[in-house]
This record gives structure tokens, C-alpha cells and sequence, in this order.
């Protein structure tokens, strides 16, 4: 996935404002679509529209501010409509698309998925090579399938050859998370037709970074074969005195038994319905 434009994108893009274009730019380097089943274009879409929308109000601000200039002090409606222009943008938007153009984010498998639900809260998707999995890169044991995420997009899933050891770790900075909304932590996950080892439950756990934790026992042996999977994990409300990783885990290694044919598509952190 690559940042640069095709010819016939850099022709339309002369046709657009240069509020536009920027938006353009960005939205193909942090927000490639959503996770299948969440009606991904229309929420891009939507943080695409914030970020335009931003542009245009800043430059609608600077021309009241010049306007006004040599008055005492802007009036009570310019100073509300300033307030509304930045409530409207989503929590942290703007460090959270400037985290995603970091070096470490320029290819599509450290990308983790970013998109604003109709009610502006922030939702992630943390995909497998951005989490740890104990032998992750012995090729004894684990696999990395290319999987097609969206149309054109591609990411790495996590595949299990075989391990009597399963450890998979996560966590996600929770200031990039809307403050007083309910989210929830779930794995999507699919055995395939030929898996084996999962007659013992595998253990999931949340914790928070105020020491609070959530644990419970997942049988994926009951889950239906060559499907995707949601295994919940836990909830939580993001608070803005909740500040540190929420960390997210699924892991057996008690029972000694061999397993296989598990894949993880990756941890989806998104409000709770």
C-alpha cells in the first residue's frame, strides 16, 4: 500500500481545493476501510469529512479573527462557534493521524485500522504483527498468509502450524480512546477445517492500566469451522483518568497439547452497542 499518487489521481487532485487534496492524502495513509460487517466506507468516509470540515472552519476563523482585529475581543458567538468547531472533531484525531505517518506505519501490516463510529468514537482494529506471539517467527510454527482485508488491501494473519505453548499478547495507548464510552476487546479468530488440540478452553484477559483485570475461558472448540470468529475479552469505559496500555491477551499452555489450525485476523477495540 503505497502513499504515492497515480497520474490520473494527481490530475484530479489539481481539480480539488487544497483542503481537499491534503484530506485526500491522509485518509489513504492512516484509514484504508474498516473491519468487514461495520459498513466501513460511509465511517471513512465520515472521518475523511472531519478533517475537511476542520480545514474549512480554521480558515473561516482566521478571516473573523481578522476581521475583528483592532476590537477589544471577539464576540460571544464567534468565541461558541470556535468551541463547536473543535467538539466536533473525534478524540485525539489529529495525534492519532499524525502517529499513523510514522516510519514504522509505512507498510500495510503495521498499520493498525482506524475509523470514527456515527457517534464520533474512535475504533481500532490491532492486527497480528502488531501484537506478540510467543514463536511468531519460527516458521515450524507459525505462518504468515497474506489475507485481503478490503478491496486492495492486504494485511498478514497469524496462522498456527503447531505449538503446545500458545501466548498472544496486545495492547492499545488508551488516549487514542473517546473519553465516557463503553468499549469492548474482542479477537477475531477462525479454525480451520483440520484443527486440532482444542478440546481445553483457552484463557483471554483484559487489564487495565489502573490494575483492574478480566479473565474468562474461551472454548474454540464449539466455534464453527472455516468462519470468522468474535471471542469477547472484556469492557471497559475509556476515562480521560484512565491513562496507559490496555492490554489484551489469549493464551494456553497448562494442558501440553499440541494445537493447530488456528488464525488470528487481529483485536478489534470498538464501542459496545
Amino acid at each position: 500500500m503505497g502513499t504515492g499518487w497515480s497520474q490520473d489521481e494527481a490530475s484530479q487532485s489539481q481539480q480539488l481545493s487544497p483542503a481537499e487534496a491534503s484530506n485526500k492524502a491522509v485518509v489513504e495513509k492512516v484509514t484504508e476501510a474498516a473491519p468487514s460487517g461495520s459498513k466501513p466506507m460511509a465511517k471513512v468516509e465520515k472521518s475523511a469529512s472531519f478533517q475537511a470540515k476542520s480545514s474549512a472552519d480554521h480558515n473561516q476563523e482566521a478571516k473573523v479573527v481578522k476581521e475583528v482585529k483592532g476590537t477589544e475581543k471577539p464576540t460571544v458567538t464567534q468565541v461558541k462557534q470556535q468551541q463547536q468547531t473543535l467538539q466536533q472533531l473525534p478524540h485525539n484525531y489529529e495525534a492519532i493521524v499524525k502517529d499513523a505517518d510514522t516510519p514504522i506505519n509505512k507498510s500495510p501490516e503495521h498499520l493498525f485500522k482506524y475509523w470514527v463510529d456515527k457517534k464520533s468514537n474512535n475504533c481500532f482494529m490491532v492486527y497480528p504483527r502488531d501484537l506478540t506471539i510467543t514463536w511468531a517467527e519460527d516458521n515450524r510454527y507459525w505462518h504468515w498468509p497474506s489475507l485481503e482485508e478490503t478491496s486492495n488491501v492486504f494485511i498478514d494473519a497469524a496462522e498456527l502450524l503447531n505449538v503446545c505453548w500458545l501466548e498472544v499478547h496486545g495492547k492499545i495507548d488508551s488516549t487514542k480512546l473517546s473519553p465516557g464510552t463503553l468499549y469492548e476487546v474482542v479477537f477475531i479468530v477462525m479454525l480451520k477445517a483440520a484443527a486440532y488440540g482444542w478440546k481445553v478452553p483457552v484463557n483471554v484477559r483484559l487489564s487495565l492500566p489502573d490494575g483492574n483485570k478480566q479473565e474468562r475461558k474461551a472454548d474454540l472448540n464449539k466455534i464453527p469451522r472455516e468462519q470468522w470468529t468474535e471471542i469477547p475479552v472484556g469492557e471497559f469505559r475509556a476515562s480521560t483518568g484512565l491513562l496507559g496500555n490496555i492490554e489484551f491477551s489469549l493464551y494456553e499452555y497448562e494442558d501440553g497439547k499440541w494445537k493447530s489450525g488456528l488464525l488470528i485476523k487481529g483485536v478489534a477495540v470498538r464501542p459496545k452497542n
